[in-house]
């Protein structure tokens, strides 16, 4: 399998473990007598981006990769969440749409020509497209998102952010 076809599972892997600190943050909220909608305008600089946004971003990134690296066209998310269930909605979308793709749809993508809206006239290779932007920008925005909650008090650690292991017997 490319390196490409194993790193969309592991974005779907990685937006369900989101979904899943999202859970803890309500978990804590509700056990802390507030509302769990404080912390979706939380952030860890005035410059930054609060959480609901980094899951909107994290989300895109994932999703605008495999879109991209397929040759195809993503889905549109109008970034209109504002609660917990919308945010989770949101992450549920994106992963169902990251399992529709096979490793197939990956075939020539190391050297397919990436455009980017933000870079008019210039194009990128798909390996390096993944490599230094898509996957950085991705694991930015969900590591950020990981980090609002744990500045707040959520009791998220390193097992949650890796989640699960395909361990076998030795």
């Amino acid at each position: 399998m490319s390196v490409i076809a194993a790193t969309i599972p592991q974005f779907r892997k990685m937006l369900q473990n989101l979904d899943t600190f999202l859970q803890k943050g309500v978990a804590h909220a509700k056990q802390r007598s507030f509302e769990p909608s404080v912390l979706l305008s939380a952030r860890l600089a005035p410059d930054q981006y609060a959480f609901t946004r980094q899951v909107q971003a994290a989300c895109d990134a994932a999703k605008f990769a495999a879109a991209r690296l397929a040759g195809k066209d993503p889905p549109a998310h109008p970034d209109t969440e504002q609660t917990v269930e919308e945010l989770h909605a949101r992450i549920q979308k994106v992963v169902d749409y990251l399992g529709t793709f096979s490793a197939k749809d990956f075939e020539g993508a190391e050297a397919r020509a990436i455009t980017l809206s933000f870079m008019p006239g210039k194009t990128i290779s798909g390996e390096n497209y993944l490599v230094e932007l898509a996957a950085p920008n991705f694991y930015f925005h969900l590591t950020t998102a990981y980090a609002i909650l744990r500045h707040n008090g959520v009791e998220v650690g390193k097992k949650d952010f890796i989640g699960s292991l395909e361990l076998k017997d030795a």
